[in-house]
């Protein structure tokens, strides 16, 4: 089994999962494929339609095509791995399955099953059609970086699988959780576990789930330490908080809780942030070492230093034993201090990015290519997928693009533009404004004759650029074949996008 089972189960029924609707359940109901218990077969058990099945089966096909079930997904996030289990599924189990999946924004999700079914709605195939085995845990790692809220699962032609688990990671909206106290570590909050020195009974991602524990087995549990030392578990908040009060709950555990627990923070940003974790100076206390009760919900407030804002927490146990949900309340930072450039941009909704995406390139494919791609771990693969999916475009999504430009000189541009397009094209043809009025005049009269010429305005990435240099250029570029042009034209908007890209991140 891949590593990628270690993160949250994305359609897990206790975060919201739901199978929202099938083409066909004639044998077993949609339903049992997000079942948290592991499926199970009962020997002569048979319903009045045929064997009972602990999952979901349709009828046999006698028409070519496939068989789907759609799913929304608990939370919103990103796939890093999907299991298709086919247990007890031997002669009846699907040859081959495919996985879809789309954003829908945040929720709630008004008009959901129209919205699902419209055309304008974009189905991305995060997995294609592949084999499946029998009878087994089909294990596939998802490549795709695309924040998604449903799911289409087909097979090929029919049949049954027992149950679905989707991996990955949660991206919570943070944009809508500005005021009041908040679970800065909840699950649904975008909290993770970065590490924990033992999960030998029990996973800490339980920690964070939501609710109380329904047993012992739904929390965090260490085997039994037979030498020095104790157990712990980093977290990582889902964004970064001053820490006002804490619960620890040992709900269920009777004779197994830790003696004693003590908690640090630190704050720590960018991509060598786990490295740091491992260095004990960027760790302060804020709970000192404090005795805990069996099966106890545990309150701690005026017990709390000063720790100052946070991006991560250590809870530490002593020696060893098992803690079934931890919360952390605080508030979060101000928008500013906790979302910046290419953060902020990952937690825009899928509507917003695509806006700001417009305001950089006026192609609306090359829009829609590098939104699905989102969330970027930083600038520069932004840029990479930008240049990337810039080479994918043909003859008329450059056109499209070059629409969104005044020419120079100009204040308005053939395409619509938002007040910071404007703004930007204004501040990026400010030095070529300055030139003497013969230059301009000229200048003007250029780009009328390039128009006539080539049936558009005249690009050039204009930043820095003076009138004079600009003039030279476009006289140069008039001489220029019509093929050679476009392709010259399109490498300036390039430049252009880099730049608009830039100044995005910044503000």
């Amino acid at each position: 089994m891949s590593d990628f089972t270690h993160l949250p189960d994305l359609v897990s029924e206790r975060l919201g999962g739901r199978v929202l609707e099938a083409n066909d359940e004639f044998f077993a109901p949609k339903e049992n494929l997000l079942k948290a218990a592991k499926p199970v077969f009962i020997e002569g058990k048979y319903t009045s339609r045929g064997k009972w099945m602990d999952g979901w089966e349709t009828r046999r096909r006698r028409t070519p095509g496939y068989d789907w079930c759609v799913i929304r997904l608990g939370l919103p996030g990103i796939l890093r791995g999907v299991v298709v289990d086919t247990s007890f599924f031997r002669g009846n189990y699907p040859e081959h399955f495919s996985l879809e999946a789309c954003d829908l924004g945040g929720a709630p999700y008004k008009g959901e099953r129209k919205r699902l079914q419209a055309a304008g709605t974009q189905w991305v195939e995060v997995l294609p059609q592949t084999a499946l085995k029998g009878d087994s845990q089909n294990s596939f790692s998802v490549e795709h970086a695309g924040r998604f809220t449903h799911l289409r699962l087909k097979i090929y032609p029919d049949g049954g699988v027992a149950r679905l688990r989707v991996h990955g990671e949660i991206a919570a909206d943070k944009r809508r959780i500005t005021r009041g106290e908040i679970d800065l570590v909840a699950i649904g909050n975008g909290g993770q576990v970065v590490d924990s020195s033992d999960q030998f009974f029990g996973a800490p991602l339980n920690l964070l789930m939501p609710g109380r524990a329904r047993n012992m087995g739904d929390g965090w549990e260490t085997k039994r330490r037979r030498g020095p030392g104790n157990d712990w578990v980093i977290l990582k908040l889902g964004m970064p908080g001053t820490v006002r009060r804490i619960e620890v709950d040992t709900n269920h555990f009777k004779g197994n809780f830790p003696e004693s627990c003590s908690i640090e923070t630190c704050h720590v940003d960018g991509a060598a942030a786990e490295a740091l974790l491992q260095m004990p100076a960027v760790w302060k206390a804020l709970l000192p070492r404090t005795k805990l009760k069996a099966n106890r919900r545990h309150a701690f407030r005026r017990q709390l230093h000063d720790a100052g804002a946070a991006t991560h927490l250590r809870l530490q146990i002593y020696p060893d034993g098992g803690i079934s949900r931890l919360r952390v309340f605080g508030r979060a930072g101000s928008t500013t201090d906790r979302l910046k450039g290419i953060e902020l941009f990952n937690a825009l909704s899928p509507a917003h990015a695509r806006k700001a995406l417009l305001d950089c390139c006026g192609s609306k494919k090359w829009v829609e290519q590098v939104a699905m791609q989102r969330p970027f771990l930083n600038a520069s693969q932004l840029h990479a997928a930008a240049d990337k999916a810039w080479e994918k475009l043909g003859r008329k999504d450059w056109l499209a693009a070059f629409r969104h430009h005044p020419a120079i000189g100009a204040k308005k541009a053939k395409a619509r533009q938002s007040q910071k397009a404007r703004g930007w094209s204004a501040g990026e043809q400010s030095a070529a404004q300055k030139g003497s009025a013969e230059t301009l005049a000229m200048l003007a009269a250029a780009n009328e004759a390039y128009r006539a010429k080539f049936g558009r305005v005249f690009l050039i990435c204009a930043s820095g650029e003076a009138s004079e240099d600009i003039l030279q250029n476009l006289q140069q570029r008039l001489s220029n074949d019509a093929e050679v042009e476009l392709r010259i034209a399109a490498g300036e908007q390039r430049k252009i996008t880099r730049l608009r890209l830039e100044k995005l991140l910044e503000s």
